[in-house]
């Protein structure tokens, strides 16, 4: 059995893609898929990628070609001034990443899926952490509806057999734990630790949260989690990934719809229509973000392990738990300093918890 997997989100949902993907071998074969293969954008925040919206195939140097769709390597390099975590994550995960390209729409964007779904993958299950998959569009804390909206739109183009998985609700913080899983119908399955142990290399040094916080709650994190813009709680749901069909997915997002009605022929016109409906112009705000100017930066601290650990329970504001991230931006460091961070302090989970 081969399966394609599809990380709907971008950014970190690599991760919690790869969880999924240990789960759903497990469930449905009662053993490991063989080799997985996880689709997923290049688009990342602008503090690890600081051009706007996200990257093709020629923002990359040392990629390789499966069906004609381009394959990261640890070899793959994003070209200055571009950003990306994915060659280091082609490095630490066993699944192939291979780089979905949405800049010329959904059309574009099927025909990339359709000829994945041609070397021999039996299934695409698309894969999205959190639960905006599911967006009407209005909820007041959404905040990226269209990188979602364009997969689930493709995959009904490509007329492929597909499912959608939700890998623990609300963790995104877009919309709430609650309004998720009223809108799921399907099968619930429980991922292991042994599913997040695959991982863990990766979770040391990626900026991700909610895959994180995703992982956390397989590990039996319960509780308030404080991330860089949200206070997420971390309950037995967050631990579980649900699955429902591409049609019932299809009948909550609005803006995967309209795309569908309309076929934007760019993903600039597919971002303008999903403005149209959500307010929200993913490309729009990261070209303002991105044009803004830097924040000052702070001297290096010589921070002890004690005085960081105060410094971050204040800032949590009685939160038990931070994401690393949130940690890290705290005492003034990047992203990449995370792996230092956890060895000060030393944390080995996917957050940090504060006695």
């Amino acid at each position: 059995m081969s399966d394609l997997f599809v990380a709907a989100g971008g950014g970190g949902d690599p991760l919690g893609t790869a969880i999924a993907a240990a789960t759903v071998g497990r469930a449905v074969t009662g053993t490991r898929l063989g080799e997985t293969t996880i689709a997923t954008y290049a688009w990342e925040r602008l503090e690890v990628d600081p051009t706007p919206g996200p990257l093709g195939a020629v923002h990359f140097t040392g990629l390789t070609h499966r069906a004609g769709v381009p394959v990261i390597t640890p070899a793959t390099r994003p070209i200055a001034p571009a950003g990306s975590t994915l060659p280091d994550l082609a490095a630490d995960l066993t699944a192939r990443l291979v780089l979905l390209d949405p800049w010329q729409g959904p059309a574009a964007l099927a025909e990339q899926i359709r000829r994945l779904a041609d070397t021999g993958h039996d299934h695409v299950r698309i894969v999205d952490v959190g639960g905006d998959i599911l967006t009407h569009g209005d909820e007041e804390t959404l905040c990226s509806p269209l990188v979602d909206a364009l997969v689930l739109a493709a995959c009904r183009i490509a007329g492929v057999p597909a499912t959608v998985y939700v890998a623990g609700p609300g963790t995104d913080g877009e919309i709430p734990q609650d309004d998720v899983l009223d809108r799921l119908k399907g099968d619930v399955l429980i991922p292991l630790a042994q599913d997040v142990a695959a991982i863990r290399t990766a979770l040391s040094w990626h900026p991700s949260e909610a895959s994180a916080l995703f992982a956390a709650a397989v590990d039996g994190v319960r509780g308030p989690v404080r991330t860089v813009n949200h206070l997420i709680p971390l309950t037995d749901a967050s631990a579980r990934i649900h699955c429902t069909g591409l049609d019932d997915a299809l009948a909550h997002n609005t803006v995967a719809a309209h795309l569908l009605d309309a076929l934007p022929p760019t993903l600039e016109a597919a971002a303008d229509l999903s403005a149209g409906l959500t307010r929200i112009h993913e490309l729009d705000r990261e070209r303002v973000a991105a044009g803004e100017p830097p924040a000052p930066a702070r001297a290096a601290l010589p921070w002890s392990a004690p005085d960081a650990r105060e410094a971050i329970r204040e800032a949590a504001q009685g939160a038990p738990h931070v994401t690393l991230r949130f940690a890290a931006r705290t005492l003034g460091m990047t992203w990449r300093q995370i792996p230092s961070l956890r060895a000060m302090l030393g944390v080995e989970g996917p957050v940090l918890t504060l006695p």
